[in-house]
């Protein structure tokens, strides 16, 4: 049985190894998320602590899925720092599943307790964006978000070739 909880700082610094694998297995397996190959452990990790900051000062929740042995099978990120003009808004990032759990609802079911943690914390507007073309996009547009545009060129593939992304949001009840 899956279990979904949020990690703290000290949960993140305990499963920073963990949390690398699912992040090196994803740009392994082609993710656009913001790294090329080759892409070490060491990197990986170096990423997850680079977040202990933003955690602590709560600008930033962190959601990981657990699979039925307790192995990290997904992880997801709400933002919620930023300007006093945008507080009523979030954002996810890095939504990342292990290519052992894919298309068996953990990236769904990781997205709507994101969703749902953002209306707890007064937010009416969530956005990410997302590489377009690719397995996330249909999910998203399923789950009700909104494709605001698409951006050409805008990252670099793991294999370094530019590709484009997408721009959503949905509107929180």
């Amino acid at each position: 049985m899956r279990t979904l909880n949020e990690l703290d700082a000290a949960g993140l610094r305990a499963e920073a190894d963990a949390l690398a694998e699912v992040l090196r297995d994803c740009v392994l397996n082609g993710a656009s998320v913001g790294f090329v190959l080759p892409f070490p452990h060491e990197e990986a990790r170096a990423f997850w602590l680079g977040l202990l900051p933003s955690l602590e000062r709560r600008e930033r929740r962190l959601f990981v899925m657990r699979d039925g042995e307790g192995a990290i099978c997904g992880t997801a990120q709400l933002v919620l720092g930023g300007m006093p003009n945008g507080r009523h808004r979030a954002e996810i990032a890095k939504m990342l599943v292990h290519s052992r759990a894919r298309r068996q609802g953990v990236a769904q079911a990781l997205l709507r307790h994101a969703e749902q943690c953002a209306r707890e914390e007064g937010r009416t507007l969530i956005v990410l964006d997302t590489c377009t073309g690719y397995q996330a996009e249909p999910l998203y547009l399923k789950l009700g978000y909104q494709v605001c545009g698409t951006i050409p060129d805008f990252a670099a593939m793991p294999d370094g070739t530019l590709g484009a992304t997408t721009v959503m949001y949905k509107r929180l009840a």
